[in-house]
C-alpha cells in the first residue's frame, strides 16, 4: 500500500468493488467507483460501456455523472477499483478532484503518475479482490477488454 489509507477508505473501496462486481455480473467491464465527501458516499458508478453501448461510460465517468452538478470538487475523494485511463484521468483533473484511492494498477497501469504530477493525491491500495476480479474478466473476455482499454494502454 502506498499513501495514507484509513479504515473508512477501505470501506468505500469495498463499495466501489461491489459496483465493479455488479458490472461484471451484467457482462460489463468490472470497474467500479464511489465519490465521497467527508467520508460519506455521495455517488456511485460502474463501467457501463457494454451494457449501455456508451464508449465513455467508464466507472469514474458514470460516478461523476451520478453525482450531478457540483460547485466544486476540492473536498471530494474518488475511489476506483482500477487505475484510471487517460479519459477518466482528464475528468478527474478537469473537475479538480483532490484525492483518488485506487484499488489496483496491476491489470492496467493507468495514469497514477500523471495524476500525481498534476497535484492529485493518489493512494494505491493494491487490493487483492480488485486484481482477481479484473484478471478474471480479462481472461474471460479479452475481446471486450481490448476494445475498451487494453488497446490504448499507452495513453
Amino acid at each position: 500500500m502506498s499513501g495514507q489509507v484509513t479504515a473508512r477508505d477501505i470501506a468505500l473501496l469495498r463499495e466501489a468493488y461491489n459496483e465493479a462486481l455488479r458490472g461484471y455480473e451484467q457482462g460489463g467491464v468490472p470497474v467500479g467507483a464511489v465519490m465521497a465527501k467527508d467520508g460519506e458516499a455521495i455517488a456511485r458508478g460502474r463501467n457501463k460501456r457494454v451494457q449501455e453501448g456508451d464508449p465513455v461510460m467508464h466507472g469514474e465517468t458514470d460516478c461523476l455523472r451520478s453525482a450531478g452538478l457540483r460547485d466544486d470538487y476540492k473536498d471530494i475523494d474518488l475511489y476506483t477499483t482500477l487505475s484510471p485511463c487517460m479519459m477518466c484521468t482528464g475528468a478527474i483533473l478537469h473537475f479538480g478532484v483532490r484525492r483518488v484511492i485506487v484499488g489496483e494498477d496491476v491489470n492496467f497501469s493507468g495514469n497514477i503518475d500523471f495524476l500525481r504530477d498534476h497535484g492529485v493525491e493518489v493512494v494505491l491500495v493494491d487490493d487483492p479482490e480488485c486484481k482477481v476480479l479484473m484478471a478474471k474478466f480479462i481472461a474471460e473476455r479479452p475481446d471486450i477488454w481490448f476494445e475498451d482499454i487494453a488497446g490504448n494502454e499507452s495513453v
